[in-house]
This record gives C-alpha cells, sequence and structure tokens, in this order.
C-alpha cells in the first residue's frame, strides 16, 4: 500500500487516539521538550476511562498532570528521572523512582519496563515516509520500536534531525496531526558565581578536546569562555543554544574527533527555536538513541573527552551526590555516571563535577565533611577526577583521602574552611 494512503488512514484525534489505552497499560512518553503534551494533555482530560495506568517518564517539560492528586487512582507516574512537575508526586508516595543509567534506559524497556503503549512526538513524513523524532531521540525511539501500540503526534514544527532519528509511517498505529509549538527551554540567567565556575571548567578545556555538556546555567557559563578554543567537537547527550553560537564562530568543528568525524552526535535536544531551527535537516548533527551515544566504550573511543556535570554535594572522600538531598529524590543519575566513566577510560579525557561551593544562599556548604543522612552516592569517589567550584579547581584523581580532602577544602567556601579544617585534622590526625 502507498504510504500516503496508509497515513491518512491512521489520522485521529488525540481524544480519539487515547481512547486505545487500556487501564492497566504502561505509558511511556516520549523525553524532554520532545513530549508530545498535546496527548499528555488529552489522556489526562481521559481519565476518567483508566484505572491503574503506569506512566514511564524522564523529565517531563510539559504539564504532567497525571502526577495531580486526583489522579491516584487513575495514573501512577514511574519516574526515571525526577523533575519540577513530578517531584512531589514521588515524595508524596504517589508516584514511583527507578533508578537506573540513561544509557541503560532502552534495554529496561525492553525487557523489564515494556511498554503497551508509546505516545511519541516526529517531523512530518518525507518522500519516502519517513519521519524523525528530531529532538528527542533517547530512550524514545528504542521506546517506539518494541511497543505495542505506538501513538504519533505529527507536527510540522518538529525538525528533521538526521543520523539514527527515523521511523517509518509503516510503524505507527495512530497518528495525531497537529501543528503546535515545541516545549522550549529559555536561556538560564547566568551569575557572577556560575561565569567564575565556568571561566575555571573552561581552564581545563584545550584545543580539539571533544564535549560533553550537561543541563544549566554553569555548563551555558563554560560556553561564554571557550570562544578562544580551536577544533572542539561535541559527543554528549544533549546541547543547548550556547552551542549554535561556538558552532557558528568556527569553535566547534568536530575535525579532530576519531570517531564521527565531522558531526555533533547528540541524544537529545533541549533549547529554544534558535537550536531547534539549527539542527533541522543539517548533516552536521548526528541524532542517536542514549544507548549508542551514552554508551561509555562508544565515548572512550574520542580521544581527549571532557565531560561536565553538575552535583549537589561532594564529601572529603571525594563522592559526589548529584540526585537527592537526604532521603528525598530530586533528580537522577541521567547521563553523568556514563560520561564520567567514558571519559575515564578516552585517551586524555577529563570528567568536571562543577558546581557552587553553597546552596540556599550561602547557608550550607556544598564540600562536606560527610554526606547528608540518607543521601547517595551517585559518582564514587574511585571515578571522581576534577571538582570545580568558584574558588578554583580540585583534581582528586589519583590522590590520597587526606590530599584529595584538602584540595576539596581549598576550594570550599571561607565561611566553611574553618570547620571543614577541623573535621581533617581530626580524621587523618594530622595539622592542615
Amino acid at each position: 500500500m502507498d504510504w500516503k494512503i496508509a497515513y491518512r488512514e491512521k489520522c485521529c484525534t488525540a481524544k480519539e487516539a487515547v481512547s486505545h489505552i487500556k487501564s492497566g497499560d504502561r505509558v511511556v512518553v516520549a523525553h524532554g521538550t520532545g513530549e508530545p503534551w498535546p496527548l499528555c494533555d488529552a489522556m489526562v482530560a481521559n481519565y476518567a476511562q483508566y484505572e491503574n495506568v503506569e506512566i514511564i517518564h524522564m523529565v517531563a517539560m510539559g504539564k504532567a498532570g497525571y502526577c495531580a492528586p486526583k489522579m491516584e487512582k487513575h495514573f501512577r507516574h514511574n519516574s526515571l528521572f525526577l523533575g519540577g512537575a513530578t517531584r512531589k508526586a514521588i515524595a508524596e508516595g504517589r508516584g514511583d523512582f527507578t533508578p537506573v543509567y540513561f544509557s541503560g534506559v532502552p534495554e529496561l524497556l525492553r525487557t523489564k519496563l515494556h511498554p503497551n503503549i508509546a505516545l511519541i512526538q516526529l517531523s512530518l513524513p518525507d518522500d519516502h515516509g519517513y519521519c524523525s523524532f528530531g529532538i528527542s531521540v533517547d530512550y524514545t525511539k528504542p521506546a517506539a520500536e518494541c511497543a505495542d501500540t505506538v501513538i504519533a503526534l505529527v507536527n510540522p514544527q518538529m525538525p528533521r534531525t538526521l543520523g539514527d532519528s527515523f521511523i517509518h509511517v509503516s510503524e505507527l498505529d495512530y497518528i495525531v496531526e497537529m501543528d503546535v509549538p515545541l516545549i522550549e527551554l529559555q536561556p538560564p540567567v547566568i551569575t557572577k558565581v556560575e561565569q567564575a565556575i565556568g571561566k575555571n571548567c573552561a581552564s581545563l578545556i584545550l584545543d580539539g578536546d571533544t564535549l560533553q555538556l550537561g543541563i544549566g546555567a554553569i555548563p551555558d557559563a563554560v560556553l561564554q569562555f571557550l570562544k578562544d578554543k580551536k577544533d572542539l567537537g561535541i559527543h554528549s547527550e544533549m546541547v543547548s543554544d550556547g552551542v549554535v553560537e561556538l558552532v557558528e564562530a568556527g569553535v566547534i568543528t568536530n575535525r579532530l574527533k576519531n570517531l564521527n568525524t565531522g558531526k555533533s552526535v547528540i541524544t537529545f535536544l533541549m533549547g529554544t527555536r534558535k537550536l531547534y531551527n539549527y539542527v533541522d535537516n543539517n548533516p552536521a548533527i548526528q541524532m542517536m538513541p542514549v544507548d549508542y551515544v551514552n554508551n561509555p566504550y562508544v565515548i572512550a573511543q574520542n580521544d581527549n573527552i571532557v565531560s561536565i556535570n553538575s552535583c549537589i554535594q561532594v564529601d572529603l572522600l571525594g563522592q559526589v551526590v548529584s540526585t537527592s538531598v537526604g532521603l528525598r529524590q530530586i533528580s537522577g543519575v541521567g547521563g553523568q555516571v556514563d560520561f564520567v566513566r567514558g571519559a575515564t577510560l578516552s585517551k586524555g579525557g577529563r570528567s568536571i563535577m562543577a558546581m557552587p561551593s553553597t546552596a540556599t544562599g550561602g547557608r550550607i556548604s556544598k564540600i562536606v565533611s560527610c554526606i547528608g543522612e540518607g543521601a547517595a552516592v551517585t559518582t564514587s569517589r574511585y571515578d571522581v577526577d576534577y571538582v570545580v567550584t568558584e574558588y578554583g579547581i580540585a583534581k582528586l584523581r589519583g590522590e590520597t583521602l587526606r590530599t584529595r580532602a584538602k584540595a576539596l577544602i581549598e576550594i570550599a567556601h571561607p565561611d566553611f574552611k574553618a570547620e571543614l579544617v577541623k573535621e581533617y585534622e581530626k580524621r587523618f590526625c594530622c595539622i592542615f
């Protein structure tokens, strides 16, 4: 059958499409800014028809209406990475959190968390009937490949990204064609503290390095200090708007990468329309599933990988906490450990944990003698490399417990140094 005929036969309204979700189903929702929010809204509006529908999602950028208290008997969110819209449901016991490395999500979906339904968002089909996953390939493409039923929002505003980023119309069960805005993430406000951290991180980046950048003000601040670098590359789970400026300035060329030379390899995008327009049909951008992009052995095939991630707390042993505050879960591991280990395996690789020295308006030190009670270690002391604050850089890999503790105290906020020195002298039986 001509794919265009099949396409039209599968078209329906959002309300009609979500009526195919049944009580007890497991529904996987596309990630981040690729979330098909009209389908999610239609599903939530249809809540009375469901009982015990499990919603699998990482970063929810939409309303996450399925997490509302009145939805408790109808939906239960199983989060793989908590965000602002989902934390309360997990904290109040109306949802669950499943720890998993980002690179491991596709295999989890193929096995233990097999989806009955995948809710995805795609570009318009090309002349051969292939739609692009656009700004969210990550676990979204693997979910669509293994789900029993695929419900797709086909949106003219979704860019057509290249790489392993396509699905044929024949693989879709229900199509909802709507011209709606994509979710955008506006650039963060960068403070003087974050600028100082960015400058310190940038000092560790050399010409020809390949970068992994996380999300937020610190990675964006790092980009501001890279304008004098040459031939940088990108192999990163995500990028935001700041990368476009460096490409246009000739800083990012990907020319010296060992793997995927000449291409920025990414698994999802979070930014504004500026970024989405840049990646549209751009052969310099290769979008790939997360079990490729975040695989440490794939990452390590590029020399001189530099990974930059943020964290909540680092203790004097070098243990990094990034996902919880005490017993309270606030996010997930994402790709942090994937890239730390990939950078460790990479020839000339470096991993950086970057954070302000304090939290809660300067009342709490983020460098501590012991991690908070109940907090979960994200990156172990055996994997940690550099820790950076606005006060400097601590190189921990290869250092003894004593020398790494001393290096961390040197970059702590001055208001907390005396307390940390006291703990240091008690623990190591020597004068600081």
